[in-house]
């Protein structure tokens, strides 16, 4: 049996239909943040948002800007008012413009 040769059949992929994937049904952004609209102003929003892409706890942005934690969690939520002064101090600890805040 010398000079003989095994033939391989190698099978070709059997071409199946992939079923549709059903389209998911979206929500607006808006209507899924309406629950953070009700619990922060504007500019609370622009804090917690300014300091979460800065990964930062409120207890660590208030150490860096020398209030208490708590100072931070009333301007998130709009129960205290950030001023001019306290805008440009957060400004400069999170990188952004200060007027974001007003």
């Amino acid at each position: 049996m010398l000079g003989h040769t095994r033939k391989h059949h190698i099978k070709a992929p059997s071409s199946t239909i992939q079923p549709a994937i059903p389209k998911r049904e979206t929500t607006p952004w808006r209507e899924t943040a309406e629950e953070d609209f009700a619990k922060y102003t504007e500019a609370g929003q622009m804090l917690r948002g300014a300091r979460f892409k800065a990964e930062l706890t409120q207890k660590q942005l208030a150490d860096k800007l020398g209030v208490k934690q708590h100072h931070v969690c009333e301007m998130e939520h709009g129960k205290r008012v950030i001023g001019k002064e306290m805008a440009k101090r957060l400004a400069e600890v999170l990188n952004v413009n200060y007027r974001v805040f007003l």
